[in-house]
């Protein structure tokens, strides 16, 4: 079964109000069995648009995913995020076929 991720890309313009939602997710994070792969750090934006911070989080598996999103533990503190932040998540379910090096390039297919 593949594994899932939240890929989140965030521009925080309460840090103090942010901060109240990074407390609370917390707990939806461990009941789901949540993975920091990627929260803040330096980036550069080689295409297109970027926002300020950007988290990955990754979960055993979608329906897993998903029910973190939705459970009343993350509702929670949702709404501190939300009056904090202007944000685009999106929550995906992570790839487990040939990488490159495993087949010739012709034979991939999006």
């Amino acid at each position: 079964m593949a594994k899932a991720y939240w890929i989140a890309r965030v521009d925080v313009h309460d840090p103090e109000t942010y901060k109240l939602y990074l407390a609370a997710n917390q707990i939806a994070f461990a009941k789901y069995g949540a993975r920091y792969v990627v929260r803040g750090g330096a980036f550069e934006c080689v295409d297109g648009t970027s926002r300020s911070r950007n988290v990955v989080i990754e979960f055993p598996d979608l329906a897993t995913a998903q029910a973190c999103y939705a459970s009343p533990e993350y509702q929670a503190g949702l709404v501190h995020r939300k009056a904090a932040s202007v944000a685009d998540v999106i929550v995906i379910e992570g790839y487990e076929g040939p990488q490159p090096g495993a087949q010739s390039p012709t034979s991939f297919r999006h």
